[in-house]
């Protein structure tokens, strides 16, 4: 475990008797900027681990690239109040940039900082083109062997954790303070082991709100599943984007919220019931 992330802190704990000094590991909370060729784009509440990932997850899921090649390099650089991403990118992205740059800063949980219309907070989601279907026992069993691997929560009980499940095993986990910020730096650790993300899911240990699927989207993932529920707009951009939602996952099952074609339910064979195509994909 990497213990950058976490702190201890001391505490008077009460149980009903006299209080007793203690302490406890906490997650640590910094702000981390993130800047391209040289000038601040955002300023993010996070876990100060995983940064290459998180700036390189950042880019993909905001848009600001669409493949990792166009950033020529990433530095982290530790400062007092924080740190830094400073990310370069090529000539013809930076000027894209510059054009459309936005200055946000953004909290725990907010993935809207900054927007400036109803349209930008609502885009047309990627479409996830994604056949791969799965069979219903497989996700309580994701599930359940995602937690023993949540290192950062099961010291601190504070952090959340996005995996990508590659449809037999969990491949990559990555863990931060802020969910949006945890599935950032998948996307970014994803990317960067050149995973085939079509052909998996990703798995949080989170509500759904909108901004989970729209980078899952991004990901190119088919299956999002979540512990904790949706909300009505993260279920209709999933309705839109082609996205498999499955949530409230439990060990005795869960609920399927967008195109349930991707679960099997039955004795069909799972190779070729991946080549089903996707508009048979329906809810």
């Amino acid at each position: 475990m990497d213990d950058r992330c976490t702190l201890d802190k001391p505490e008077l704990v009460w149980r009903g008797r006299d209080p007793v000094p203690s302490s406890r590991r906490v997650a640590e909370e910094r702000p981390i900027a993130l800047t391209y060729n040289g000038s601040t784009y955002a300023v993010m509440m996070a876990s100060p681990v995983d940064l290459v990932d998180f700036g390189i997850g950042f880019s993909l899921s905001e848009g600001t690239v669409a493949d990792p090649g166009a950033i020529l390099s990433i530095d982290v650089i530790e400062l007092e109040l924080g740190c830094e991403v400073r990310i370069w990118l090529d000539d013809s992205h930076a000027r894209i940039l510059a054009g459309r740059r936005r200055a946000m800063v953004g909290p725990v949980g907010c993935g809207l900082c900054g927007i400036e219309s109803l349209e930008q907070a609502c885009p047309r989601p990627a479409h996830v083109v994604g056949q791969r279907r799965f069979r219903p026992a497989d996700i309580p069993k994701a599930m359940r062997s995602l937690r023993p691997l949540q290192q950062h929560h099961q010291a601190t009980g504070a952090m959340h954790a996005a995996a990508y499940w590659d449809g037999n095993e969990i491949r990559l986990v990555r863990e931060d303070v802020g969910r949006h910020n945890a599935l950032d730096k998948l996307a970014g650790a994803a990317a960067r082991a050149g995973l085939e993300t079509s052909r998996g899911a990703v798995l949080i240990t989170s509500r759904v709100s909108v901004e989970l699927v729209q980078k899952t989207a991004r990901m190119g993932v088919p299956l999002l599943v979540a512990v904790s529920a949706p909300t009505s707009l993260a279920i209709e951009m999933a309705e839109r984007a082609g996205l498999t939602l499955v949530a409230v996952a439990r060990d005795d099952g869960y609920e399927i919220f967008t195109h349930a074609g991707r679960i099997i339910f039955g004795d069909e064979d799972l190779v070729s019931a991946a080549a089903v195509p996707m508009d048979s994909l329906s809810r």
